[in-house]
């Protein structure tokens, strides 16, 4: 018979299942996704945070392209996922 011969391994290869990091959102687009999943519209948001509804709007488009999401129910899990 013939002797087999054990190969270290350095690394492990990351499980298939691995979840990929969530990207980092700045503290104001944390702060408009709270707002907008605990229900409030964008009028209510922007009159809270002290912004003209179009910064409101421009906040969540970037969190919507940083998650690939395209829709207000996608919002509301992001933020639970992060927590908010």
């Amino acid at each position: 018979m013939g002797a087999i011969l054990a190969t270290p391994h350095s690394e492990a290869p990351a499980p298939a299942c691995a979840a990929a990091p969530l990207p980092a959102l700045a503290p104001r687009e944390r702060e408009t996704l709270r707002h907008i999943a605990a229900g409030r519209t964008y009028l209510q948001t922007a009159r809270h945070m002290g912004l003209s509804t179009h910064t409101v709007d421009a906040y969540l488009r970037r969190i919507r392209a940083k998650f690939n999401i395209t829709n207000t129910a996608e919002l509301t899990r992001v933020a639970i996922s992060l927590g908010l």
